[in-house]
C-alpha cells in the first residue's frame, strides 16, 4: 500500500492534509473501537448519538435540527463564502452475533457492527476535527449528517430524515459519503459515476394453510412445504437479469414457521431482498415473483400474501462530483489505485439523498489481511483500521474542493 503521507500536492490552507489527519487518527481509531464495543440497531443508536454530539459540541460546531430520535446533524462554517457540502455517515449495527476475538468486541449479545458503520461514524468525527482546525480559513460550509438505520431495507434512516425535512433551508449543493469495504485491498478507491449500487426491494411473503397434526400432514394446505417451495423458486425471478455485467439478485434472509415438531403450522413467513439496477428490471422481477406466488398457492391449496414496501433506489453518483473524488484520490493514493469498477449488488440508502443532491458515494479498500477477506454482514467481519486514515483524508480533501465556488473548481 502506498503511504498517503508521501504524496504531495493535497493540502488544506497550505498545510499537508495527511499531517492534519495524522493528528487525529489515533483518537479516531479509539472512537471506532468504542462504537464497535457498544453496537446499536437502527433507530436505537442512543449511546452512539450521545458520543457524536459530545464530540461535535466540543469542537464548537453548530447543532442543527435532527428529525429522527437518533442520529445528529451539525454545521461547520468556513470563513469565506462557497458551496455547502453535505458529509454523511451511517451509524447503526446489525442483529449479528460477533465471532471476532478482539479486545473491543461487541458487548451486546446478538448485535455487531458487521458492516463498518462504526468506522464510518468515527471517520466523520475525525474529518470534523480536521476541518475545525482550519475553519476560519476554509471556503464554504460543511453539514455533517450522522444517519441512523441504514440497514433497514424499508423505511430506513435516510427516508425518515428526508421526510422530516432534514435538508430544508440548508442549501446543500454537493454530497459525499464513504464506505469501507473488506473486499478491496487497503490503499484503493472505487467510485463509479452513474448507477453504482443496486436498488433494494424488501419482499415479504406470508402463507396461510389449514395446519394440523404432523403425523397426518400432506401437501395440501401445508404452510411449511409451501414456504420451502417459495424459498427455492423465487430466486429465479431475476434469472438472466444483469446491468453492465453485474447480475441482479434475490436472497432470502428470514424464514419463520411453527412452534413444535409434531404440529404443522397454519402460517409461515419469508422475508427476502430483491436487488435490481433499473426500474424496468424491478418491474419484471416483481411480476415473476407474483407468478411464482400464485403457482405455489394453487399447488398447495393455501393463501399467499405478498408485501412490497417502497424500495430503496439505486445509488446513482453524479459524474462531475465523482470525477473530483477520483482526482483527489489520484493525488493521495496514485492514479493506479483509483478505479470506477462495475455496479455493486449491495445497496445503500444514501441513494435517497443522492436523488436530491448531486454527489458521490465512494468505497475505500479496507481488506484486513492477505487471506480471503470476511464478508460484510458476517459474524467474522473485520476491516483494516489503517483504511480509516485514507477515508478521512479523501473525505476532507474532496469536501474542501467541492466547497469552493464554481469559478474555482469545475464540478
Amino acid at each position: 500500500m502506498p503511504d498517503p503521507g508521501a504524496v504531495s500536492g493535497l493540502s488544506i490552507v497550505g498545510e499537508p492534509l495527511t499531517a492534519l489527519v495524522d493528528e487525529v487518527v489515533d483518537a479516531t481509531v479509539d472512537v471506532r473501537r468504542d462504537f464497535h464495543a457498544h453496537p446499536e440497531l437502527g433507530f436505537e443508536e442512543r449511546r452512539t448519538t450521545a458520543v457524536i454530539r459530545d464530540h461535535l459540541a466540543g469542537l464548537g460546531l453548530e447543532e442543527l435540527p435532527c428529525p429522527t430520535d437518533t442520529g445528529a446533524v451539525y454545521r461547520l462554517s468556513g470563513g469565506r463564502a462557497g458551496r455547502t457540502v453535505l458529509l454523511r455517515a451511517d451509524i447503526d449495527a446489525l442483529p449479528v452475533g460477533e465471532e471476532v476475538d478482539v479486545p473491543y468486541r461487541s458487548r451486546i449479545p446478538g448485535v455487531m457492527h458487521a458492516c463498518g458503520h462504526d468506522g464510518h461514524a468515527a471517520m466523520l468525527l475525525g474529518v470534523a476535527s480536521v476541518l475545525a482546525q482550519r475553519a476560519e480559513d476554509l471556503t464554504g460550509r460543511y453539514v455533517l449528517l450522522f444517519q441512523p438505520a441504514e440497514e433497514l431495507t424499508s423505511g430506513g434512516g435516510a427516508r425518515r430524515m428526508l421526510e422530516g425535512g432534514v435538508l430544508e433551508g440548508l442549501d446543500v449543493e454537493r454530497l459525499l459519503s464513504c464506505h469501507l469495504t473488506s473486499q478491496m485491498p487497503t490503499g484503493m478507491l472505487a467510485a463509479r459515476p452513474g448507477v453504482a449500487m443496486s436498488s433494494a426491494q424488501s419482499v415479504g411473503v406470508r402463507v396461510r394453510g389449514s395446519g394440523g397434526h404432523g403425523a397426518l400432514a400432506g401437501a395440501g394446505g401445508n404452510a411449511v412445504l409451501a414456504i420451502a417451495a417459495l424459498t427455492s423458486r423465487l430466486p429465479a425471478a431475476v434469472e438472466g437479469m444483469e446491468y453492465e455485467d453485474s447480475e441482479c439478485a434475490f436472497g432470502t434472509g428470514l424464514l419463520r414457521a411453527g412452534t413444535a415438531a409434531n404440529v404443522v403450522p397454519r402460517e409461515a413467513v419469508l422475508q427476502a431482498s430483491l436487488r435490481t439496477f433499473t426500474a424496468e428490471q424491478r418491474r419484471v422481477a416483481l411480476d415473476r415473483v407474483r407468478v411464482v406466488c400464485d403457482e405455489v398457492a394453487a399447488e398447495y391449496g393455501l393463501d399467499v400474501h405478498l408485501d412490497l414496501p417502497d424500495p430503496v433506489p439505486a445509488v446513482t453518483n453524479d459524474a462531475a462530483t465523482t470525477g473530483l473524488v477520483h482526482q483527489v484520490a489520484g493525488e493521495l493514493l496514485g492514479v493506479d489505485r483509483v478505479f470506477a469498477g462495475p455496479p455493486m449488488r449491495p445497496s445503500d440508502d444514501i441513494a435517497e439523498f443522492l436523488a436530491r443532491v448531486p454527489g458521490c458515494h465512494f468505497h475505500v479498500g479496507a481488506q484486513p489481511g492477505p487471506t480471503l477477506p470476511p464478508m460484510h454482514h458476517a459474524p467474522d467481519f473485520a476491516f483494516d483500521e489503517a483504511a480509516m486514515r485514507i477515508g478521512m483524508a479523501l473525505m476532507a480533501g474532496a469536501a474542501v474542493r467541492l466547497a469552493q465556488s464554481s469559478s474555482a473548481v469545475s464540478v
